[in-house]
């Protein structure tokens, strides 16, 4: 089975690799820019792979030699050109899918009749979480499933370093990106005007002298990050361009028993992970007063902290490698749409 994508970073290793076990993948890298902050890196040993260009895609898929092909929402030639090549040949073709609001720009609207007919005539549609299937579901998809975005939970849920420091601790990962809203969370961190201190992780120049900067850590270090802190920000904005599909961050901090503020506009709240009063707490996106307000009222009560923490690292424990694996081996026991002829394929 083919899966088509830009890159497999590495937090996504262990996802295919459990994809390939189960149903056989080979993978068709296409390159791009790196989405959501991943590092370059090489595909995972032990999977099948080829670099492709985007404009071979639909020859490679009309070519018989793949079951059924997976694409994903990156790539503007690569997606509709295995979608139409699926199509003609008679091919399952199954679509994960990210997008949970349509970013404003021109290509992305001009876009929205073409990915309607995808969403429609898909075999399947695998989601991010709930909140890309309401979306997709409102465009026209039947047949949708969700696999849970996931980190390695064994890795993530492994000791820390013991913290240093006692007071209360807020912590920030992120791409230096506006998306990520970085100001709005130094913004509030001023306001609450805590005694206790906030970090940083990502490369962020110019951070105020009262906010730690971290630079960009190895994963075992993060990890130390994350152990030492009490809650994780995750402040993200919606912009013309970008909305949060997840935040994979949020899961990683879960399995440290962390709690998380994190805004609305962040698909790990939307899609139903972080649940306000139950494992964090939920902020209007770019409200720098709401935030600082929930900052104040967890450093405030650090057992109440603690206790959403300890729920988190319970609810996280069901978004599983396995399970986003198992969801793309039952999207493919859905029997294809019917094909259309060459010529009549929907724009």
């Amino acid at each position: 089975m083919l899966f088509l994508t830009g890159h497999v970073p590495p937090d996504r290793a262990g996802a295919f690799a459990l994809l390939h076990e189960r149903a056989g993948i080979e993978l068709a890298l296409f390159g791009g820019r790196h989405q959501h902050g991943a590092a370059p890196a090489p595909p995972p040993p032990g999977l099948p792979h080829r670099f492709v260009s985007q404009r071979e895609v639909g020859g490679l898929v009309a070519s018989g030699a793949y079951r059924a092909v997976i694409a994903g929402t990156g790539g503007r030639v690569a997606l509709p050109a295995a979608w139409r090549a699926a199509r003609r040949a008679g091919v399952p073709f199954v679509f994960w899918a990210a997008l949970w609001r349509t970013p404003r720009t021109a290509a992305h609207l001009l876009a929205l009749p073409l990915m309607r007919s995808i969403y429609r005539d898909a075999t399947a549609v695998v989601t991010y979480g709930e909140h890309v299937s309401a979306y997709v579901r409102r465009h026209g998809a039947t047949r949708v499933l969700v696999a849970p975005q996931a980190v390695d939970n064994d890795f993530w849920a492994a000791p820390g370093a013991a913290r240093a420091d006692e007071r209360f601790a807020a912590l920030f990962v992120g791409r230096a990106a506006r998306e990520k809203g970085l100001p709005v969370a130094l913004e509030a961190w001023a306001l609450a005007g805590l005694d206790g201190t906030f970090t940083v992780v990502g490369d962020h120049p110019s951070l105020p002298k009262e906010v730690l900067g971290a630079g960009s850590p190895e994963p075992m270090q993060l990890r130390n990050f994350y152990a030492a802190c009490d809650v994780l920000l995750v402040p993200s904005i919606v912009t013309r361009r970008f909305i949060e599909p997840w935040g994979l961050v949020v899961n990683e901090a879960m399995n440290q028993g962390k709690a998380i503020i994190a805004s609305d506009a962040v698909g790990a709240a939307a899609g139903g992970l972080v649940r306000d009063g139950r494992n964090g707490l939920i902020v209007p996106a770019g409200d720098s007063s709401a935030l600082a307000g929930a900052l104040t009222e967890l450093a405030g009560d650090r057992s109440r902290c603690a206790a959403l923490g300890a729920a988190g690292r319970e609810d996280v424990r069901s978004h599983t490698f396995a399970a986003w694996a198992d969801a793309f081996v039952e999207a493919l026991k859905f029997s294809p749409s019917p094909s259309p002829s060459a010529g009549s394929v929907r724009q």
